[in-house]
């Protein structure tokens, strides 16, 4: 999150930040609190990738890769360990839930079944282990209560690691402007971890775009990871194509953990995690094709497909204002004042009438939101807009929870007369202090923790 931060709103990684902004204790944590969580998962919104894709990809840039291949059925799945163990001398296959969520191997499925990455020992072992993966809900420590239902597998060989790297190539645009790639002997772990207990561990080798990652670069990184003889040069022949696939797919982070080394003197990308510009979606649309929103937060699906900028956080008070920054002041007074927010919201400065009924649409759909706060200061984006779209959000959806509403700025009064006028029970607000004073009582009334 600090990476993403520094990204996209460098001041924030800076703690000083809040002290020249004279802010009380209590609200610096409140703002620092909100801006990793919002900046955070804002950075993953548009594109996530399976496993079994993300290895393909590396696969098609001369990465090497386990092999293995993606099952959508049992029977599927015994085909691919059948032939995985007909082509190379194996003694295992790893079964792996394809989920959008970490924590899968120690997750659980709602059927009983434990784990969602397990070793088989045989082509029937693997069909078996995906028989009960497949079409069922694994609930992982990223998923939350509700899970993910598993559509797919992946099968690939077991490898028998000696010594686990990390490796990643990042687009950091607030130190060192442009690509760098962060490796460390210590793989297999959180690297902020390492940074944090041993940052000599880490090595750090800024991009040149012009120069790219030449073979002799590559090599220089993969000494100084240790690596030595025929080991270096797999892993910079790795590197190499890391960077290939880093530059072509418009990728701003491409992060191998591990880069592991097998007992047979391999060097393989065992697990990747990878991000990508969506600004390049134009230009990236075999790519971007990979998207599986099936698996995705409906709510986002339907925030972007009406234009709507929707984050998803785990708090009771729904949030719809206009523009980012109001956003982002309006969780944090919520936070001041003992709340939760349960997203990140901004209708943005020309929504419709339609897009604010469909904002409330995805708002009530939230089970753990209590009652809802609309803060607009109307520029661009006009009061009246607003009301009738609340007034059109309650016929729709038949609103039942509470709804506090502080309007301002362009055409209030008649925004204010339409809500009166329709007698829709919502709740009126002066001003913010007082509307997120409301939105929070409403809630703990209602039951929010």
């Amino acid at each position: 999150p600090d990476l993403v931060i520094s990204e996209a709103f460098p001041a924030l990684s800076d703690p000083r930040i809040f002290e020249r902004l004279h802010l009380p204790d209590e609200m610096r944590a409140a703002v620092s609190t909100t801006c990793r969580r919002v900046c955070g998962t804002a950075a993953k919104r548009f594109l996530n990738l399976h496993e079994y894709q993300g290895m393909e990809l590396l696969r098609s840039h001369g990465v090497d890769v386990p092999a293995g291949a993606m099952a959508t059925t049992a029977e599927g799945a015994k085909k691919v360990a059948e032939d995985l163990f007909g082509s190379k001398s194996l003694e295992k296959v790893v079964v792996k839930s394809q989920i959008h969520a970490g924590g899968r191997g120690k997750g659980v499925f709602k059927n009983g079944f434990q784990g969602g990455v397990h070793v088989a020992n045989s082509a029937e072992e693997a069909g078996d282990l995906a028989g009960k993966m497949l079409g069922q809900i694994l609930v992982t420590k990223q998923t939350g209560d509700a899970g993910k239902e598993v559509k797919y597998v992946l099968v690939n060989e077991g490898i028998d690691i000696t010594d686990e790297l990390y490796f990643a190539i990042l687009m950091d645009r607030s130190v060192h402007q442009g690509p760098v790639i962060v490796a460390s002997t210590e793989g297999g772990m959180n690297i902020e971890e390492v940074a944090e207990k041993t940052p000599e561990a880490i090595v750090t080798e800024p991009i040149d775009i012009d120069e790219g990652v030449t073979l002799a670069k590559a090599e220089s990184v993969a000494e100084r990871l240790n690596f030595t003889g025929e080991l270096k040069e797999k892993a910079a022949k790795n590197i190499v194509g890391l960077y290939d696939l880093f530059v072509k797919t418009d990728a701003t982070q491409v992060e191998i953990n591990p880069l592991a080394v097998t007992r047979d003197g391999m060097v393989y990308a065992a697990d990747a995690k990878l991000n990508f510009d969506d600004n390049a979606a134009y230009r990236q649309k075999d790519l971007f094709a990979m998207r599986d929103i099936a698996s995705e937060d409906p709510r986002d699906v339907e925030a972007e497909d009406a234009g709507l900028n929707y984050i998803g956080l785990d708090g009771s008070i729904g949030c719809m204002v206009n523009g980012a920054g109001l956003a982002m002041a309006t969780m944090d007074i919520i936070h001041l004042f003992g709340g939760s927010p349960a997203n990140f919201l901004d209708v943005g400065g020309g929504a419709t009438k339609e897009q604010v009924t469909t904002a409330f649409k995805i708002l009530v759909s939230d089970s753990n939101v209590k009652t809802i706060l609309v803060n607009i200061f109307g520029g661009i984006m006009k009061c009246d807009v607003i009301a009738a779209g609340i007034v059109a959000a309650y016929q729709e959806v038949g609103m039942t929870m509470p709804v506090v509403v502080r309007l301002e700025g362009t055409n209030v009064e008649e925004g204010k007369r339409i809500l009166s006028e329709a007698s829709i029970g919502v709740i009126a607000a002066d001003d913010l202090e007082q509307a997120a004073q409301i939105a929070v009582a409403e809630a703990k009334k209602a039951g929010a923790a």
